[in-house]
This record gives C-alpha cells, structure tokens and sequence, in this order.
C-alpha cells in the first residue's frame, strides 16, 4: 500500500482508506461481526487511515472502530466528524458543545485525543465565524484532538475552507462524476498545503458497474431513501446523478477499464492520478469489497488518452446535472 502526505498534519497515511459510514447504517442490512471483519481486512491490506462520524449510527461506526485500536497494534489515523447531531444551526457551534461531542468520540473510539476532526457538511455560513476556529484551536491546545478539518458539499466551501483559519484537511466528494473540483479545488489545496480527502469515490456504489436498471434497495439504504435529497443533501446519494444517467455514463466508462482492473478498481485509480488527494475513502461493509477496493493502488496510472476520455463522457452525460451545483 503507498502512502501519501495528509496536508500540513505530516502524517503518511494509506492512499486508499476505509469509509466507515456503512458500517454504521444507512446503507441496508449490516452486521457487527462482519463489519469487524472487514475493517481488520483493511488493515492486513495496508489500510492505515479510517473515516468515521459520530452521526454514524449515532456512534455506532465509532465504537466499532474502537474495538478494532484494541485489537490491533498498527499505527492507525483515525479521523471522525461531528456538527450534525444538532440542527444546522451557526449559534449551536461553541467550545462548550464541540468538547461534548468529541468526549463522546473519544470515548466511543477508546482514545485520548483524536488524530483528526472535521466539520460535517455545516454550510458555508460557518466559514466567517471565528468564535468557531477560536474554539477548534483551543481544542488541539488542550490536546483532544490532534488536527482539524472541514467535510464540504461544495467547491465554494471548499475554496472558502482552503483560506480559513489552520485547516489541515478537507474532505470533499471527489469521483468520475465529479470533476469541478479538480479543476476548482484541488490546485488552491495543494498551494495551501491543505490535505484532501475524496469521499463517495464510488458513487455510492455506481462506479462499480454492478448495478442495472433492474437493481433496487432497502429502505434502511438511502440509495433509496434519499434519491432526492429527502433526508440530506442529494450529492450524497449516487454524487448527485440520476441513476438511469449514471447507468448509461457508467457503461461507457467501462470500455476503458484495464482487463487487470475492476469497474470499482479503475474509478479508484482516476482519484489516485490527482497527486493533491492524500487518501481515497471508498466505503465497505464486507472483507471481500475491502480488498477489491485496496487493490486499486496496485492498479498502473491511467494513460493521457483514458483519462480524456473519461472526461468526456462526464461532459457529454453527467455535468449538466451536477457541475453547476457543487
């Protein structure tokens, strides 16, 4: 597994990672046993960096994850988020509040401090608050958590966030469909020495070409649920694209997968040709999805010629839907 620099942290962390959102709900059917099993799959593969939230079964994803720092004695980073569990509100985000929420983490994870905490898709209102940055600092001066970032839904956050306060890290949706920030963020990351992490790498699932037009969802997913942004914002679910869209974009992406590759595989390796991202965090709940997933970075760097071509079929199919949104 290579390696990559998270921003101004300093820290090397695995260039793919593991999304621990699934293994906390939201995404069907999950079970503890098997979850456990695919986060020590990561971790046997080389996976060093693990992407949590407390919202994530409402702390659920970060217990399991604490079970995991007792059972193995790697050096793992662990990075959760938190802002959600109240209503998006600026005047609920004091010092008083983000302590409360990160003891809870800590204890949920098992830890002391934790490695890296982000804002969770809070809106772009935060951004001019400095009572916020005051207080996120006065946290790493007491040594809860080591480094702070900002999870966006926008490449305006994004931009905003590169210029704002001691930000170490911005996790951002990053993926075949989602090509505005490459150009719009990504460069102004890397001149900030901002570290970024790509989230919905997969599209929730699209980019591995195992769906069809026939494929459906449990209720419990929100591939399901929130087809149209009926719980949170769209983006998340499918990067935003009609699934009957991101289908026939998909089917034109895979004429140019490598026969050594996976569908899953080569839409992970195009995140990886943008040195500016530290760590890709594709989503798992099971060991075989953990190591189909990992071996992306074995995966050669994709041709000028490919890469092109990739982005065609995001301007001829998907942009109109989604680059003047995010």
């Amino acid at each position: 597994m290579r390696t990559r620099r998270l921003g101004r942290t300093g820290l090397q962390v695995s260039e793919v990672g593991f999304g621990a959102w699934a293994i906390g709900g939201s995404w069907g059917s999950v079970d503890d046993d098997t979850s456990m099993r695919a986060l020590h799959a990561a971790v046997d593969a080389g996976v060093t960096f693990i992407d949590t939230a407390d919202v994530y079964g409402d702390g659920h994803s970060e217990q399991l994850i604490g079970r995991l720092l007792r059972e193995r004695d790697e050096d793992l980073v662990v990075a959760t988020k938190m802002g959600r569990r109240v209503p998006l509100d600026p005047e609920a985000y004091t010092y008083e509040a983000f302590r409360a929420w990160l003891d809870r983490s800590r204890q949920n994870l098992g830890v002391d401090r934790i490695d890296l905490v982000q804002l969770h898709a809070l809106g772009r209102e935060i951004y001019d608050r400095p009572q916020v940055w005051e207080a996120l600092d006065r946290l790493v001066d007491e040594e809860v958590v080591a480094h702070y970032g900002v999870s966006v839904e926008t490449v305006d956050e994004a931009q905003v966030a590169c210029r704002t306060a001691d930000i170490a890290a911005i996790q951002i949706i990053l993926n075949l469909f989602r090509l505005r920030p490459v150009d719009e963020v990504l460069p102004a990351a890397a001149a900030a020495d901002v570290g970024i992490i790509a989230r919905v790498p997969l599209a929730s699932g699209l980019l591995t070409g195992k769906f069809d037009r026939s494929s459906t969802f449990e209720a419990t997913d929100h591939r399901a649920f929130n087809r149209h942004g009926e719980e949170f914002d769209v983006g998340e679910t499918f990067a935003g694209v009609d699934f009957e869209t991101g289908l026939e974009a998909v089917e034109r992406l895979q004429t140019l997968v490598p026969a050594s590759a996976t569908t899953a595989q080569f839409a992970l390796r195009w995140v990886l040709m943008h040195d500016a991202v530290s760590t890709v965090i594709p989503g798992a709940k099971r060991p075989d999805q953990v190591r189909d997933n990992v071996a992306a970075s074995d995966v050669p760097a994709l041709s000028d010629e490919v890469m092109a071509a990739a982005r065609e079929v995001y301007d001829e199919l998907v942009a109109t839907q989604v680059h003047h949104r995010w």
